[in-house]
């Protein structure tokens, strides 16, 4: 929104508040594991076995948080202000370095000591470094995109503080909720036994492997509505909404039709496992693939356009609703009390999926376009209030 409305201060500002406050907060809950990591294993129930062999390794991923924050913020800057690509080539340079020297550093190879699963640990918080050093680089040095400037007064960090706070607790909220609803299933799938929660986790592996190629829409949506907001142009915002989720129907469907594709590889790709596992990964596929269009829609009105409209009630009730009342319990009757089993559980996810997509569009529908533009376009003092 700063940048649509060509407030250079207050978009410097924003983003290194948001520096600030991410490594900080960062900070707070990295400091047990970096300090305590082989206390942390054990309390989580590691045997001695891993916890010798992964105490190191936590500490140095647990390290490595603090860049990867400033990347993510680095990164929001340059996809907000046009400029996607930065990211994108500085992310796969870094995912190759890290490939690179995890592998000499783990085998030891040539004059590199052999370090095993620590090695993994190092070249992850290497990588991690080189990366925020080279989207700082690129955003103070020759291409002047950014330039070093905090908010000036108590007031203005205020300002800048409480919307950055407002719209990241609830998704980190979400995240919680998200991943505890995971767990959850997976307990339930579970007590089906090990060969069900088996096939769960490869219909699942699998399908985020090809889910993910959808995920650059939640941040253009994002991006493009918020740009619209500052330039206090309503009728471009509304347009990049029904946009974005035309563009999410068909990456939708691809996705689901390539997810349903990968299913042939399933006897390359897990030759270890039983038929009755491929057989009932199979299935779950099928049934995963049929609603990869309602995931990816949840995703764009979730992550980019509910945030964009300040509606970050709408995502915590979307999310937490449809799984607290929804999936979980239709999982858990369908998995548990029915003949279904297993597929009862991949049926209770998907319903949770189309009941987040009901109470996302509703929400969307009640957002007031051209009161958001006429309140964050130009000449407002900071969009984000």
């Amino acid at each position: 929104r700063e940048h649509g409305g060509g407030r250079l201060h207050e978009l410097n500002a924003v983003v290194h508040a948001a520096l600030v406050i991410g490594s900080v907060i960062s900070a707070v809950f990295i400091a047990i594991p970096a300090f305590f990591p082989t206390q942390v294993l054990t309390l989580a129930g590691g045997s001695p076995t891993v916890v010798a062999a992964g105490a190191g390794y936590l500490q140095l991923t647990s390290i490595a948080l603090l860049p990867n924050v400033a990347s993510r913020v680095f990164g929001g800057f340059m996809r907000s202000t046009g400029r996607a690509r930065i990211p994108l080539i500085a992310t796969s340079i870094a995912t190759v370095i890290n490939t690179i020297l995890g592998y000499l550093l783990v085998y030891g190879v040539g004059p590199l000591p052999e370090l095993g699963v620590n090695g993994a640990g190092y070249a992850t918080l290497v990588s991690s470094v080189l990366n925020v050093m080279m989207l700082a680089f690129v955003a103070y040095g020759p291409a002047d995109l950014l330039h070093l400037e905090l908010p000036e007064s108590l007031l203005e960090w205020r300002e800048v503080a409480k919307p950055l706070v407002t719209l990241a607790a609830p998704m980190a909220l979400t995240e919680l909720v998200w991943s505890f609803g995971m767990y959850l299933y997976n307990v339930v799938f579970q007590r089906l036994g090990d060969e069900a929660l088996a096939a769960a986790q490869i219909a699942g592996t699998l399908e985020s492997v090809f889910i993910v190629s959808a995920f650059g829409l939640m941040n253009a949506a994002t991006a493009l509505i918020g740009r619209s907001l500052g330039q206090g142009d309503a009728k471009a915002a509304r347009q990049w909404v029904r946009r974005m989720l035309k563009a999410g129907v068909v990456a939708g469907v691809a996705v689901g039709a390539t997810y349903l594709a990968s299913s042939v590889l399933l006897q390359p790709l897990f030759p270890n496992v039983t038929d009755n596992v491929r057989r009932m990964a199979f299935f779950a596929i099928v049934i995963n693939a049929v609603f990869d269009w309602a995931k990816v829609l949840n995703g764009i009105l979730g992550v980019g356009i509910l945030p964009s409209g300040n509606d970050m009630k709408g995502v915590v009730a979307g999310d937490g609703l449809s799984i607290s009342l929804v999936g979980l319990p239709l999982g858990i009757a369908l998995g548990l009390l029915t003949p279904l089993g297993f597929y009862g559980v991949v049926i209770g996810r998907q319903c949770e999926e189309l009941c987040k997509i009901v109470i996302f569009r509703a929400r969307a529908r009640r957002i007031d376009w051209d009161k958001l533009a006429a309140e964050h376009g130009p000449g407002a003092t900071l969009a984000l209030q």
